[in-house]
């Protein structure tokens, strides 16, 4: 109950508008991939794609070895999960469980008894004989995930199925997701404009902007090391420093920053670093700063300042909580410089 995904060269076009261009991505069997990035950048038109609830324009589409282009969604290995719950108020949480199984003729006490497994499985157990109107939103969205695993796809696809979701409930949720995922091995593809959760519960995350994938890779890598200017300032805050390269370095207001580099003499660069990077301290210092907005976070102090050397170029900072930050103090900082990323302006 599991099957790797090979997406090729995959084009959308709706009129003359491109919303996916030229996508190409593996997930492999059992990979939980999370797909990223604002509205309108084409992970939910690829999702779409991946169920059989559109067709691309160009391109190929295989799970498991098989062209999926053309073949309709009842007869593709997948199930989805949509943000609405899509659930039926007038059955029981059991018959809504059973639904699919009942559509593939499935007897009645197979089903039945399949649809109870699954319900366990989502922490319902005994709960079957309840309308989903009884349920809160969460209840609901365990359910619905029951019912797409009863069938046993190869891939479960999720459009933002914790959106509705408060925020306490949401992070449970993740990780009842993430629980969930490990115990059937399925190959999980999830939409999310959310990057906490993304990082929270990938193993590989998908970053896509304009039809395009920016970067993808693991969640630690592509926070810490992004591959492109948009990832970087996606997922999470990040402070850019430009620079120009000298003597195969990267050359700033504050010297000499970042790894050495191939890239030409005189290339425009930008040096990456994350607000948790900045700190009192040992690093590379950047000077004397100016805080100009300072706000209590519970385990940190976030807060922006103006480097005295390069005032046109605020920065941001988490502090700890013990560390006098208001607004208008002056303090010195420095910059962790093995954390840095250097990206080549285009």
């Amino acid at each position: 109950m599991t099957a790797p995904i090979d997406i090729v060269d995959v084009t959308k076009r709706y009129g003359d508008a491109m919303a996916l261009a030229g996508v190409t991505l593996g997930i492999e069997a059992g990979e939980y991939c999370v797909l990223v990035g604002p509205s309108g950048c084409g992970k939910t038109t690829l999702l779409d794609i991946l169920g059989g609830f559109s067709d691309p324009t160009g391109g190929a589409v295989r799970i498991d070895g098989r062209e999926m282009v053309g073949v309709p969604a009842a007869r593709r290995p997948t199930t989805t999960v949509f943000q609405d719950y899509a659930l039926f108020p007038h059955m029981s949480l059991l018959d809504n469980v059973a639904f699919g199984l009942r559509m593939r003729g499935l007897g009645r006490s197979r089903r039945l008894a399949r649809a109870e497994e699954m319900l366990e499985l989502v922490g319902l157990a005994g709960a079957g004989a309840k309308r989903p109107t009884a349920l809160s939103g969460g209840q609901r969205q365990r359910v619905a995930l029951a019912r797409a695993l009863a069938v046993e796809p190869d891939v479960l696809l999720l459009d933002e199925p914790l959106g509705a979701l408060d925020l306490n409930l949401r992070r449970a949720m993740q990780d009842e997701l993430k629980a969930i995922q490990r115990r059937v091995g399925a190959t999980f593809v999830h939409v999310t404009h959310d990057q906490e959760e993304a990082m929270a519960i990938a193993d590989r995350i998908v970053v896509m902007n304009a039809g395009r994938i920016e970067d993808q890779g693991p969640p630690e890598r592509v926070y810490r090391r992004p591959a492109s200017r948009f990832a970087a300032a996606f997922l999470g805050e990040m402070n850019f420093v430009p620079g120009v390269v000298q003597g195969g370095r990267a050359m700033t207001v504050f010297g000499a920053l970042g790894p050495a580099t191939q890239l030409p003499e005189g290339a425009r660069v930008t040096l990456c670093a994350r607000p948790e990077h900045l700190r009192p301290g040992a690093g590379v210092s950047l000077g004397v700063v100016r805080v100009i907005e300072a706000v209590f976070q519970g385990m940190h102090r976030k807060v922006t300042v103006l480097p005295e050397a390069a005032p046109d170029t605020p920065l941001r900072a988490r502090l700890p909580v013990g560390l006098a930050a208001d607004v208008g103090d002056l303090i010195t900082l420095a910059l962790d410089a093995e954390h840095l990323t250097l990206l080549e302006d285009t």
